[in-house]
């Protein structure tokens, strides 16, 4: 494709010529989207030059014609011909613009991909700067606008908005999360604040808002698609919901708090980095090893050598080191200073405590919720979710929650049985050491003895070891079969790219193309996964840019998790938890590289956080399918496929310890939506999770999944008064994967080609419970999820007419 070619800019009035030369043959469709690529292009430029467009014409005869041309800048254009100009003229408003990298329109293969080594980490920090300012300079513009409010002049254009710093943002979200160092985190503190008063100083606006209000008045006659209607909508009440039609003092106490919780937000994250980054049980000598497997024990000598303790062995602070020394080590004096060191981050009394913090955010969240009319936190932050309001999630809640615990006490039965028979003494107190063995009865089973018991029950009641299945799980394996599932269900191709091709930002990331079953590009998989300092714990897909027929860009995304690297040339192995969450967050991925959306508001996971869960929870189940198992599921040494009479003990293992799996879930789910409901908000954090959890009746041999004070995703990721959502999507993926089984199997294509167009592919366009509708044939119950999980369903028998 030819590129641009534009005319000298002269002030007073200068046009912009594209031709792209079309080839004999070429068709209409295929002109009009090379148009809109060099379309864009001209317009990010000329912008960055200082120059404002004033019109634009098809089919141009003499430029010099006034009549010539189309005052009205998004004019709907049919690009039946090749010649198309745009007119721009001197921007005297214009920010004056700078050559970082960082904030032009990505060049290189693939639709342009993120300038990773063009550029220093102090460039961060100014491209930021710098994009806010345009972004407010493009806002002003459309504010300022002399023509009469209108879809494309109005809703459209700020699609278009901000495009410099929306790339900026991609490069500054991923150091955040993955290379955030002293130098990112000063960056990070400073930044944080100016991008929350920038969606302060856009949404209270009143001549934008006045523009959007007078487009969704006359919504009824304008003639619009389905999508544009959403996209209407959301502006619409997204500006409401926002405060902007606030009274002006009101507007600037809301921007106030607004900038306080985003500084707070970035201390939250960075307290607990801190100790994640830091802290480790160190492992002295061979005894301190056992019950651990050879792959476990290489695993932490590179962590100690990592963290410059070569010659000895490290659990470090993430849940992927210290998850499987939890279940494996024999040595229940070392499980508990490993468990502690885990579940007191954050909350450790030292300069990096959060429960100062956490209260300071309660305490705003909840003085900006009443300024913004509604009775608490949660009752505005549930308002445009597919719950709606905080009582029917704390009703799901508690349904699920009873037969829980009551699963919980018959595992702890269970591991009480295995101690007794095993005549091993499980004392509650640090000091016991070895394997706590004493010839006389059983004292309660601790929270770092439930990992450890339910190993040895898993063993003694399904003859399955995680160790007999682990040789079995080589992450690159996995991977691959990922890959395979993606090309079953939605007919998707990876392939690496050319060595060099594609920049990265640290060695061990690596890069796909996607491509459709006929070859055509789709979009960029970037996959980091290991864990180094300075990198966020956890699992997450992050999307560097959502996927936009308007702006002609395709999609980029990366998977990241925190696995310890072992050995150069030696398989990684996983655990099946971690293998779980690696299909749950390449199904996040796939949502957003199935997107086919036409603004990028609406794009792939652009959903409420209650439906985004569903495809990622929904593609966990294929990590069990037979196909997986047989291709992938191969051993490290021998290559041999997992032996058919393991798989059946996997199979059979599906609802085994799904009571400590759900409780400890539900009781940090249960524990947000209450720290977010209270009327009066908590001055005392650690003593709020104490006493609601004791109202739960939260069985004592279990910790929350996230203890309040490193609960990353509630007080710095977006999931507060949310992480309910991950029960509320499994409910729809339970009832989705029902529609497989019902029809051929797992990769029934008539389900998955469904699968793809009602669900994966619409992003935000559509309303979830409608596509879910659409998909499924009715709403979804929690008949499947209790079927799921094992639970006795009582009152949940109903298959799919009680909503969740």
């Amino acid at each position: 494709m030819n590129r641009a070619v534009f005319a000298a800019l002269k002030p007073g009035g200068v046009y912009a010529i594209i031709d792209n030369s079309a080839r004999p043959g070429t068709g209409a469709g295929e002109v009009e989207r090379l148009h809109r690529i060099d379309e864009q292009l001209v317009r990010d430029e000329v912008q960055r030059a200082g120059f404002k467009l004033v019109g634009e014409s098809d089919f141009l005869r003499n430029p010099s014609d006034p009549r010539d041309w189309n005052a009205d800048s998004t004019v709907n254009k049919t690009h039946t011909q090749d010649r198309f100009a745009l007119k721009f003229v001197k921007d005297s408003s214009a920010v004056a613009r700078s050559d970082n990298p960082l904030l032009a329109p990505w060049d290189g293969p693939f639709g342009g991909v993120p300038p990773f080594g063009k550029f220093k980490v102090a460039d961060i920090k100014t491209a930021m700067e710098e994009g806010i300012a345009q972004e407010l300079a493009d806002v002003d513009r459309i504010a300022d606008d002399s023509q009469p409010p209108d879809f494309a002049n109005t809703i459209v254009a700020m699609e278009r908005a901000g495009q410099p710093l929306n790339r900026a943002s991609a490069v500054f979200g991923i150091y955040t999360s993955t290379m955030n160092d002293e130098e990112m985190q000063k960056i990070q503190s400073d930044i944080s604040p100016k991008l929350a008063a920038l969606q302060d100083k856009i949404v209270q606006n009143p001549k934008l808002f006045a523009r959007v209000a007078a487009v969704y008045e006359k919504r009824d006659g304008l003639q619009l698609t389905p999508e544009q209607k959403r996209l209407l909508w959301l502006d619409y009440t997204g500006f409401v919901r926002q405060g902007a039609k606030l009274d002006e003092a009101a507007k600037k106490q809301l921007a106030d708090l607004n900038q306080q919780l985003a500084t707070l937000s970035t201390r939250f994250s960075q307290n607990l980095l801190a100790e994640e980054g830091t802290q480790m049980v160190l492992l002295e000598k061979e005894s301190d090893l056992a019950g651990l497997a050879p792959a476990l024990r290489e695993q932490a000598a590179a962590a100690a050598a990592s963290q410059g303790k070569p010659g000895k062995w490290a659990i470090v602070n993430t849940r992927s080191s210290t998850d499987p020394f939890l279940t494996f080590s024999t040595r229940r004096d070392l499980r508990e200073k490993v468990w502690r060191m885990f579940i007191m981050r954050g909350d450790n009394g030292d300069a990096h405590d959060n429960n100062a913090t956490i209260a300071q955010i309660l305490k705003l969240r909840a003085q900006k919720a009443r300024l913004l009319g509604y009775p608490s936190y949660a009752h505005w932050k549930l308002e445009d979710q597919m719950a709606k309001t905080p009582e029917r999630t704390v009703e799901l809640m508690e349904a699920v929650w009873k037969p829980a615990v009551q699963r919980v006490r018959e595992e702890v039965a269970d591991m009480r049985g295995i101690a007794n028979k095993e005549k091993t003494r499980i004392r509650g107190g640090a000091g016991s050491g070895g394997d706590g063995r004493s010839p006389k009865g059983a004292a309660p089973i601790e929270p770092w003895d439930y990992r450890f018991y339910a190993e040895r029950v898993r063993k003694a009641k399904y003859d399955l070891d995680e160790n007999d299945v682990k040789p079995y799980l080589q992450l690159e394996k996995l991977r691959e079969g990922m890959f395979w599932v993606a090309g079953q269900l939605f007919g998707f191709k990876f392939v690496p790219v050319a060595e060099g091709s594609v920049p990265v930002y640290q060695s061990d990331v690596r890069v796909w193309e996607v491509q459709d079953q006929d070859g055509r590009h789709l979009g960029l998989w970037y996959f980091d996964p290991y864990a180094r300092p300075g990198k966020n714990s956890g699992a997450w897909m992050n999307e560097y840019r959502p996927q936009s027929h308007l702006l002609d860009q395709p999609v980029i995304v990366s998977n990241n998790a925190n696995f310890v690297k072992g050995k150069d040339g030696e398989p990684i192995l996983i655990s099946w938890d971690d293998a779980d969450t690696l299909f749950h967050e390449f199904g996040h991925a796939l949502h957003g590289l199935n997107s086919n959306v036409t603004y990028p508001q609406l794009a792939g996971t652009n959903v409420p956080r209650d439906y985004v869960e569903f495809p990622s929870q929904l593609l966990e189940r294929w990590l069990s399918t037979r196909q997986v198992l047989d291709q992938f599921a191969l051993h490290f040494q021998t290559g041999q496929p997992v032996p058919a009479d393991l798989v059946k003990k996997i199979e059979r293992t599906e609802t085994f310890n799904q009571g400590f799996k759900t409780v400890e879930y539900l009781s940090s789910a249960l524990v947000d939506m209450k720290l977010h409901l209270a009327k009066e908000p908590t001055a005392d954090p650690r003593q709020f999770e104490k006493e609601t959890l004791a109202e739960l009746g939260m069985p004592r041999e279990i910790v929350m999944r996230h203890r309040t004070a490193q609960f990353h995703h509630i007080f710095a990721d977006g999931y507060e008064a949310g992480y309910y959502s991950y029960l509320w999507s499994d409910t729809l993926s339970a009832d989705a994967y029902e529609a497989f089984l019902e029809a051929s199997g797992p990769y029934d294509k008539a389900v998955s080609k469904r699968l793809r167009d009602d669900v994966f592919s619409v992003g935000n366009t559509v309303d979830p419970a409608e596509g879910y509708r659409a998909f499924r044939g009715h709403d979804a119950g929690i008949g499947a999820l209790m079927r799921r999980r094992g639970f006795a369903p009582g009152d949940a028998t109903a298959r799919t007419r009680d909503k969740p």
